[in-house]
């Protein structure tokens, strides 16, 4: 075994007796440390609150699925989206042969038409009036995306790119909602 110089023997030594006196001072910092006062759940009135419908993974699952024999039938290479009430996305399914911008074309149009409770067709009308509505994030005003409703109230959005028009985008979209019924 090698011995090390003198420097090497002071420095090691000075390096232990640091993290000895850290390790010694942090041990007595927590045995002197007050007990942190014990949380307690903040009471919410009823009033304060509601309850949402939302739609299960198994049912945006089966609307995907839907979606993409719908276009399998036609021929059509799509990607789908299903999307909750908050825009946050559920299932996404990419069809074999879909282009990759599809991916997030679908996720788009089903967080914009759950967003206004609209087909994104309908919205785009809405771009002659006002324009800047496309300058709002995440959103994508072309034909593809339909919501889900219960009771006119929007739980899901579903997206549908890749097929060559909106049209048809759209019609693959109400197959997903119909498998729902």
């Amino acid at each position: 075994m090698k011995k090390s110089s003198r420097r090497a023997r002071v420095a090691t030594g000075a390096v232990l007796a640091a993290v000895a006196v850290g390790t010694f001072g942090a041990v007595s910092a927590n045995a002197s440390a007050p007990q942190a006062a014990q949380a307690r759940p903040a009471a919410v009135k009823s009033s304060d609150t509601f309850t949402s419908t939302h739609l299960s993974v198994s049912a945006a699952t089966e609307a995907a699925e839907a979606v993409l024999d719908a276009a399998k039938k036609e021929n059509q290479r799509v990607s789908v989206a299903v999307v909750d009430r908050n825009g946050n996305t559920l299932v996404t399914l990419r069809g074999d042969g879909a282009g990759p911008q599809s991916y997030e074309s679908a996720v788009k149009k089903a967080f914009t038409s759950v967003s206004w409770n609209a087909p994104t067709s309908e919205l785009v009308k809405r771009l002659e009036t006002t324009p800047n509505l496309k300058d709002i994030p995440g959103t994508l005003f072309l034909g593809g995306g339909v919501p889900v409703t219960v009771n006119n109230a929007p739980i899901a959005g579903i997206g549908v790119a890749g097929a060559p028009s909106g049209d048809l985008d759209e019609k693959f979209a109400r197959a997903g909602v119909a498998a729902l019924d």
